[in-house]
């Protein structure tokens, strides 16, 4: 199986399956001498893990991280970074009854046409769990941009959308993720979103969701003109989280609906640096960072796990109907949350890099 790497001068390679004793990540391209520890990761891994409320997956997993390589005396050494995290509560008998059916919305028919075969515990490779490792390798980006910027950057993401029911921008509060288990910024919302949410689980359906994810404090001059856009390694990584369907930058699809007047971010001078009156690009133009905030959003599919009986095949071409049991997410893109924060996080790092060896860090990075 290729391509479980992602990023070009900060770049991390995950390997694992769901069911299999444990998961983990080689990350590649980390500065030497960045100050580095196991809680340092952990702390956004526990974002992300399950169990954490009856909105998400039930299943037990610590999510502890080890570091196996690439530290000496709590700083990096230039060397590949190597993380484990092992998996500590598998029920590899919950999907005994499927391992010859192809589950509708899965990746399952695709693995067996690409490969022959498939590993049906969970998923294998293509499940959720390994967006675990995706948030370790953001949590070390994290440093990275702390390491080498003069101001920080932050990167938080928000749910703005579970199902048909949207947050009210009007009563946006980052404080407010913290406060409930959507990690929602409108603390109006969350009353209807449990709501839809248990009718959702003892129906034994799944929603999908929105997720939103800004970056304050990125430079300008990070990315490339042509094939290296900022916003088009964005949207691969966001694209590449399981589950997503659909990605956009500043105003994305609205933009289609807007005058030339309107989509114009104008800009003026403001204590001798250029100050943008607007954001509709999302602090991208031309495929390169403008200093203002960096906005994707991205749209997660309904869970495909579903108790409800779904026409589908099995590998002997018979036609059968499937339903899913387990444990599962009634809407993951709660979860999805922290994983976006740690794409964006790897992104930005590995263009910052990208950017520092061509042009060094003198001027606006």
């Amino acid at each position: 199986m290729s391509h479980n790497s992602f990023g070009h001068l900060f770049r991390f390679t995950t390997w694992g399956e769901s069911h299999g004793p444990a998961i983990g990540c080689v990350i590649d391209g980390t500065p030497p001498g960045i100050g580095l520890a196991e809680a340092d990761i952990q702390t956004w891994l526990d974002k992300r893990k399950p169990g954490q409320s009856r909105f998400v997956t039930q299943r037990r997993e610590p999510d502890a991280v080890e570091i196996l390589s690439g530290v000496f005396e709590g700083r990096t050494t230039g060397t590949p970074i190597s993380l484990l995290i092992k998996n500590e509560d598998q029920r590899s008998k919950d999907y005994g009854k499927i391992k010859d059916q192809f589950r509708p919305g899965h990746a399952d028919y695709t693995y067996w046409a690409k490969y022959g075969l498939r590993d049906y515990r969970g998923g294998g490779r293509s499940s959720a769990r390994e967006t675990a490792s995706r948030v370790a390798a953001g949590a070390v980006a994290r440093k990275v941009l702390a390491h080498l910027l003069p101001a920080p950057v932050q990167i938080q993401g928000a749910l703005i959308q579970i199902g048909g029911v949207g947050i009210s921008r009007d009563r946006w509060d980052w404080a407010e993720t913290e406060r409930n288990p959507f990690w929602s910024p409108d603390a109006g919302v969350v009353e209807s979103w449990e709501t839809l949410l248990d009718a959702t689980r003892k129906a034994g359906s799944s929603v999908g969701a929105v997720v939103e994810v800004i970056a304050s404090g990125v430079p300008a001059g990070l990315g490339a003109p042509l094939y290296g856009k900022l916003d088009a390694d964005l949207a691969a990584a966001m694209m590449g989280i399981n589950a997503v369907k659909g990605v956009e930058i500043g105003a994305g699809f609205a933009a289609a609906a807007l005058s030339g007047e309107e989509n114009a971010d104008e800009m003026r001078m403001e204590g001798g640096k250029v100050k943008f009156l607007s954001n509709m690009a999302g602090g991208i133009l031309g495929g390169i960072s403008t200093g203002q905030d960096v906005v994707v959003r991205f749209a997660v599919k309904p869970t495909s796990s579903i108790n409800t009986p779904r026409r589908s095949v099995d590998v002997g071409g018979n036609e059968i109907d499937v339903s899913t049991t387990g444990r599962h997410d009634p809407c993951v893109g709660i979860r999805a949350v922290p994983v976006g924060e740690a794409m964006m996080a790897v992104v930005l790092a590995d263009h910052l890099l990208r950017h520092r060896a061509q042009c060094g860090l003198g001027h606006n990075a």
